[in-house]
C-alpha cells in the first residue's frame, strides 16, 4: 500500500461528482493531494476524547512549501488575468458550497478544535458571510480617475496582485481566518499557499476542498500541512511577496524579521489582554451575562476573548456574585453533544499554560473564587478540559493581568473611578478589543475615544466583530491592513497609475 493510500480518508465533503475519495490528511499542491515529500506525518486527536484518533497528517519540509510556492507563481499570471469579476463568481460559489457543508464541516471544527457545535456552525456561517461580502468586492475594487496637467490627457490609477502569498493560520479559528484570508487574497488575483496550525488541519482541507470545487484553477490555492519547517520557507521564499499571519507575538515578530530583508508584505494579527469595564452605573446582570460569554465562550481561546474584567471596586462583589452564578450554569462536556456550553481547551500545553497562570496567581495574592483546576469526572471523556476559573484582588500589574493566558480563565481587577479603569485598561502591551459597560453618555464617548484598541464594544459582549466591519488591532496586537473588509486590499494589492495623451 503506498502512503497516498494509507493517509486518505474519506469524508461527507460533497465532493465533484465521480470523486471517490478526498484524501484530506495530506498536502493539496498544483491541484492535487499528496503526502509530503519525506513521508513524514504528525498525528491529530480530538481535544475532548483523546482516544478518538482524527487521522495522521503530512508533516510538510521546506521542499514541500517550495514546491507549493512554484505552483502558485506559475499558476498566477492566469488567474490574474481572469479578472475580478469572474474571481468573484467563484467565490460566490464557494460560499454556496460552505453553506450546503455545513453541518460536517462544524461537525469538524468542533472535533479537532474543541469548541462547541454551536460555536463551531457560528464559524462556518461567518466565514460564508466573508467570502460573499468578499466576492462582492468584485464589481467594486475600484482605482480613480484623477485630473490631468496638459490637455487631452488621463490620469488613473488601478489595483495589481502582489503575486504569491503565504497564509499562516492558527488553530482558534481553523475555518474563519482561513476563509478571510483566502476570499481576498484570491479576489485580488494573488495565488496562495497556506499553512494551517498542525493542531487544527483538517478544517482547512475541508475549506480548500470548497474553494477547489468552486472552480478554483489547479496551483492558484494550495496547502502544506505541518509545522515550523513550511511556514519558515514561505517567511523566507524571495517568490512569496506578502505573508498574512494569525497567531502569537513571537511568531509574528520572527516573520517580520525574516520577511524585512526583501521588503516582502506583512500583516500580522497577534494576541491580546482584553478589558471589560463595568461603572457603578452599569447594568450589572447585562455586563455579567456579556463577561461570561467573552470569557469563557470558546473556552477563552479568543485573541478577542474578555480575560480581564475592570470593575468599580464599589460594585465589584455585586457583579462578581452575578457572573459566579452564571458560570455555574455552564455545561461543560463534549463539544458535539447539544446543550454543552463549554469545551476543552485544544491541548495539553494550553491546559498547563492556564494551570501554571492560576497557581502564579495565587501565589502573587489573588484571590481564587471559581475553578483552577483540570475537570474531570462526571461522564467526561479523557481530554483537555479547564474549570472556569475566576480570580480577584488580581493587581493590575500583576503578570495574570498583564499576559495572555488562552484559556477559561477571567482576572477581575479593581478600579477607583472611570479614570482609572481607563488607565488600567490601557496598561498591557496589547490592544486587540475593549469594552465598557455604563450608562453614562459622557463615559462612553470619551471611552470610545480613549480606548488603545482596534475593536470596541459598548454595553454588549466584547469580543471580535460583525463580519462586515473591519477585523483589528492596535499597538502589538496588530501590524499591517485589518482584516475583514475592504481596507484588507491593501495588503493584497499594489497601485498602479498612468497619464494618457490622446492627441
Amino acid at each position: 500500500m503506498s502512503i497516498t493510500d494509507t493517509l486518505s480518508v474519506t469524508l461527507d465533503v460533497l465532493p465533484p461528482a465521480g470523486t471517490e475519495q478526498v484524501p484530506l490528511q495530506l498536502n493539496f499542491i498544483d491541484g492535487h493531494w499528496s503526502a509530503s515529500e519525506s513521508g513524514a506525518t504528525f498525528p491529530k486527536a480530538n481535544p475532548a476524547d483523546l482516544s478518538d484518533h482524527i487521522g495522521d497528517f503530512a508533516d510538510s519540509t521546506a521542499a514541500d512549501a517550495d514546491e507549493a510556492i512554484e505552483a502558485a507563481k506559475r499558476a498566477q499570471p492566469a488567474w490574474d488575468a481572469l479578472g475580478t469579476i469572474k474571481r468573484g463568481e467563484i467565490l460566490y460559489r464557494a460560499a454556496e458550497l460552505l453553506t450546503e457543508r455545513i453541518e460536517t464541516v462544524a461537525d469538524a471544527v468542533s472535533r479537532e478544535q474543541g469548541k462547541t457545535r454551536a460555536e463551531a456552525r457560528g464559524e462556518v456561517k461567518r466565514a460564508v458571510d466573508i467570502i460573499r461580502l468578499t466576492a462582492g468586492e468584485g464589481r467594486r475594487l475600484h482605482g480613480s480617475t484623477l485630473p490631468a496637467d496638459e490637455d487631452r490627457s488621463l490620469a488613473i490609477t488601478w489595483r495589481k496582485p502582489i503575486g504569491v502569498v503565504g497564509l499562516i493560520t492558527p488553530w482558534n479559528f481553523p475555518l474563519a481566518i482561513p476563509a478571510w484570508k483566502i476570499a481576498p487574497a484570491l479576489l485580488s488575483g494573488c495565488t496562495a499557499v497556506m499553512k494551517p496550525s498542525p493542531l487544527a488541519p483538517l478544517s482547512s482541507a475541508l475549506l480548500v476542498q470548497v474553494f477547489t470545487d468552486a472552480g478554483v484553477p489547479a496551483g492558484v490555492l494550495n496547502l502544506v500541512q505541518g509545522d515550523f519547517a513550511p511556514g519558515s520557507r514561505l517567511s523566507e521564499s524571495p517568490d512569496v511577496k506578502g505573508i498574512s499571519f494569525t497567531g502569537s507575538l513571537g511568531v509574528g515578530l520572527a516573520i517580520q524579521k525574516a520577511t524585512a530583508p526583501r521588503l516582502a508584505r506583512t500583516q500580522l494579527e497577534l494576541g491580546g489582554k482584553n478589558a471589560l469595564i463595568v461603572l457603578e452605573d452599569a447594568d450589572l446582570d447585562s455586563a455579567a451575562a456579556a463577561i461570561v460569554a467573552g470569557a469563557f465562550g470558546q473556552a477563552g481561546q479568543r485573541c478577542s476573548a474578555t480575560s480581564r474584567v475592570v470593575v468599580q471596586a464599589s460594585v465589584r462583589e455585586s457583579l462578581v456574585l452575578r457572573v459566579l452564578d452564571r458560570i455555574a450554569q455552564l455545561r461543560i462536556g463534549d463539544p458535539r453533544a447539544e446543550g454543552t456550553t463549554l469545551g476543552p481547551v485544544v491541548n495539553e500545553d494550553r491546559l498547563n499554560a492556564c494551570l501554571t497562570a492560576v497557581n502564579q496567581a495565587v501565589a502573587d495574592g489573588a484571590v481564587l473564587r471559581a475553578g483552577g483546576r483540570r475537570a474531570t469526572g462526571g461522564g467526561l471523556a479523557e481530554g483537555w478540559y479547564m474549570q472556569p476559573t475566576v480570580l480577584t484582588e488580581v493587581a493590575w500589574d500583576s503578570e495574570l493581568a498583564q499576559e495572555e493566558v488562552f484559556g477559561p480563565v477571567l482576572s477581575v481587577v479593581d478600579a477607583e473611578d472611570f479614570d482609572d479603569a481607563m488607565r488600567i485598561a490601557n496598561s498591557v502591551k496589547y490592544g486587540m478589543s475593549g469594552t465598557i459597560f455604563t450608562n453614562n453618555r459622557a463615559h462612553i464617548f470619551d471611552a470610545l475615544n480613549r480606548f488603545e484598541a482596534g475593536m470596541l464594544h459598548v454595553n454588549r459582549p466584547g469580543v471580535g466583530a460583525w463580519p462586515h466591519l473591519p477585523h483589528m488591532g492596535a499597538k502589538l496586537s496588530q501590524y499591517g491592513a485589518p482584516e475583514c473588509s475592504e481596507q484588507t486590499f491593501e495588503f493584497y494589492t499594489e497601485w498602479r497609475s498612468a497619464c494618457i495623451a490622446f492627441p
